[in-house]
């Protein structure tokens, strides 16, 4: 069985975006060697990236033709994508099919073999998954700032949800690494 991993940088304020969207000046102040290494551990781990359509469209406009190159770079263009969305008909980034019912087509792939399957960023479709129980781990990365406004990494929800602490570590420049696994609803 599969398990369905959310990972995530996140101001200390909760905000995982500035106020307009793909406003991400804040992931410079916890990028790093810990996090470069985390992102090559992520591509050994998973086979199947899954993203909203905002966070997809923003993805395949940068990850091609990225600067930076290495393992981070042939990961995030090779691996295998879902691109969930009501409104795009194709989606050219390589290795990309599309999903309009992304709650049906991930508990069917939960229940296959496979590796780990990681939704970066689209915090819309981890909330609607989040209340269908689909969601076994978050991974965020809390990044030393207050932003003071923005989008918000956690929805509004019906009722809570317990998680457990699996892991911390600080990297240097302080930015701090969870990873909680989510428990009964409490």
């Amino acid at each position: 069985m599969r398990k369905l991993v959310v990972w995530n940088l996140m101001t200390l304020d909760g905000y995982f975006e500035g106020e307009k969207p793909w406003d991400l000046s804040f992931h410079n102040h916890a990028w790093g060697p810990e996090l470069e290494k985390l992102s090559e551990q992520f591509g050994e781990e998973g086979d199947l990236l899954v993203f909203g359509r905002k966070t997809y469209e923003g993805m395949a406009a940068y990850w091609p033709t990225a600067e930076e190159g290495g393992k981070v770079k042939d990961y995030m263009n090779n691996i295998a994508k879902i691109a969930v969305s009501r409104t795009l008909k194709d989606a050219p980034w390589n290795n990309t099919r599309v999903v309009s019912d992304p709650v049906a087509e991930l508990a069917k792939l939960k229940g296959e073999d496979g590796k780990t399957i990681f939704i970066f960023g689209s915090a819309e479709l981890v909330a609607s998954l989040m209340s269908q129980g689909l969601v076994d781990e978050y991974r965020l990365c809390i990044v030393p700032v207050l932003l003071g406004s923005g989008n918000p990494l956690f929805k509004k929800a019906s009722e809570q949800t317990a998680l457990k602490l699996v892991s911390s570590s600080t990297a240097a420049n302080g930015a701090v690494i969870l990873t909680y696994s989510v428990g009964k609803t409490a």
